[in-house]
């Protein structure tokens, strides 16, 4: 196989592999990316739950998925990650159905929003994006202790370059709001989720993953205005970033390497982009991770934040 990058898609860099017998749980399956990633893991096999708020769009991605894949194992099971409630609702549920998770890949987010709040008072950013998946992760880890794999990979994004997590106010509460603030606020939370579980999870023998996908058109975009969007190309364009838009199949392949990749089995805890793993770097504009998304001492800071607010409790 030749070397895997920015272009690869997703049958690529799964080539070889068989994930038959690994059960795989996918957030924001119904669409995009992680529909992409789920119909990718099914080819190979795997036994996929896809999980999205939307029973009627889930069924749609299902319909999709086996039009290609005739023999795909799925299930389906409806979450919004914006409501602890319907959290422990959905992973009650799972727990009964399902005997085991192998790889979590909390796929889903949204992205430059409006100002709002989550059902339970959070930024809407911030708390689907990482509260969201912080109190999903909890409820899963007895099913991801079950599994073989044991990995769990989380889609942050190169926007976590827009600012670092701001702990003084991270729900807008005593500042303007903004969005790119926001959603950079929430993707660096992301890299420090990962940070943390890698932490206190690699004794079990399971390894977390942050994936930035790359620029990809998707409905993940579909709150921002024209002017957002100009402010934005300009943004990701400027200091010849060499920036170029990634087809779905291309931008879902870094999270079905960093849930595959043999050579990334035991070392978790770190950014991937374009199928490998990013250098700190608190200067590129066009790749590479901000120290302070990696800083042990701010996802510990962040963990007990998050462990406050969700009221989610992990093992250790």
């Amino acid at each position: 196989m030749s070397a895997i990058g920015w272009s690869s898609t997703t049958d690529e860099v799964l080539a070889g592999e068989d994930l038959s017998g690994l059960t795989v749980f996918v957030t924001g399956a119904n669409s995009g990316l992680g529909q992409e990633t789920a119909r990718a893991m099914a080819a190979k096999g795997a036994h996929v739950v896809m999980a999205g708020r939307d029973q009627a769009k889930l069924d749609e991605a299902v319909a999709a998925i086996r039009a290609s894949v005739t023999d795909a194992q799925l299930d389906t099971i409806t979450l919004d990650l914006g409501s602890l409630e319907s959290i422990r609702a959905a992973t009650s549920r799972a727990r009964q159905r399902f005997a085991k998770i192998d790889i979590l890949i909390n796929n889903a987010g949204v992205m430059a929003c409006p100002f709002g709040h989550t059902a339970d008072g959070f930024e809407m950013q911030v708390g689907t994006n990482h509260f969201g998946h912080f109190a999903l992760t909890a409820e899963l880890l007895p099913l991801i202790e079950a599994g073989t794999n044991k990995r769990i990979v989380n889609l942050s994004s190169r926007g976590h370059h827009f600012a670092p997590f701001n702990f003084d106010d991270p729900h807008f509460e005593r500042r303007a709001y903004d969005p790119w603030e926001s959603y950079g606020n929430s993707k660096t939370a992301n890299i420090l989720f990962t940070v943390g579980l890698e932490a206190r999870l690699a004794v079990l023998g399971i390894h977390a993953y942050a994936v930035h996908p790359g620029g990809i058109q998707t409905n993940l975009g579909r709150h921002m205005t024209e002017e957002m969007v100009a402010t934005l190309m300009a943004r990701v364009t400027s200091k010849d970033t060499g920036f170029a838009w990634k087809t779905i199949p291309q931008g879902a392949a870094t999270s079905c390497w960093a849930a595959t990749a043999p050579e990334l089995e035991g070392k978790g805890g770190v950014y991937c982009e374009d199928c490998h793993v990013a250098e700190v770097d608190d200067e590129s504009a066009t790749g590479g991770v901000r120290s302070y998304a990696v800083n042990p001492s701010y996802a510990d800071q962040l963990w007990k934040l998050s462990e406050e607010l969700t009221g989610a409790a992990y093992p250790v």
